[in-house]
């Protein structure tokens, strides 16, 4: 059967697994399947972009709660500036002095960003960043994700679903399936990138850790 929502993928990993006392594990090993995709994977559907609000005297911005790493930060000034990501010990080092100024870089503490030099002024910042998979659920019944891949989502689920059932053969199997599909979905997202690149700039961007 197509594998379109949560409901079928609920029901193709029963079908699978060939069990239907499972209904209640069912869902921890989709949420278990989403966690690893989204350390993994870094599809071009996980991209997004938000805007924050530099205020004067105040180097700290929060970070959007569904980021998982940074891709570019950049101030929407006249013209566009790209920012350097340093590691928060380097933008302490390089910008030691408390003198305030246009920022020109950035680091990651926690959950917010700090901006370097601090800021004299108000700006509009842009981060483009990769989130985790969206949880599907009964109120979220598909993403992208399980649109695009739907056998990285199965594969995924059966190895925690075996994981569970203490099945070492079916485990070394379904971790076999879902690493090949990981490896796929990449694969794939270098091509594309491969395929645009005389369109595209390149520019440095902070993981974070």
């Amino acid at each position: 059967m197509a594998i379109t929502n949560y409901s079928e993928l609920k029901t193709s990993i029963a079908n699978f697994l060939a069990r239907d006392d499972l209904t209640t594990q069912i869902p921890d090993f989709i949420s278990l399947a989403e966690s690893r995709m989204s350390r993994e994977m870094n599809a071009r559907s996980q991209e997004k972009r938000a805007t924050a609000t530099l205020v004067g005297g105040d180097a700290y911005v929060s970070l959007p709660t569904d980021l998982r790493s940074i891709r570019l930060v950049k101030l929407n000034t006249s013209p566009k500036e790209v920012l350097e990501y340093y590691t928060p010990a380097k933008l302490d080092e390089l910008y030691a002095s408390n003198a305030q100024g246009k920022p020109r870089a950035y680091t990651i503490i926690g959950g917010e960003i700090k901006f370097a030099p601090e800021p004299d002024s108000s700006y509009t910042a842009e981060i483009v960043y990769q989130e985790g998979v969206p949880d599907l659920s009964d109120s979220n019944t598909t993403n992208e994700i399980l649109t695009r891949h739907p056998d990285a989502y199965l594969y995924g689920s059966l190895a925690a679903a075996s994981v569970y059932l203490m099945d070492d053969q079916k485990t070394t199997v379904y971790e076999q399936l879902f690493t090949r599909a990981i490896d796929e979905v990449k694969r794939e997202e270098e091509r594309s990138k491969q395929a645009g690149s005389a369109l595209q700039m390149k520019s440095d961007y902070g993981e974070l850790t």
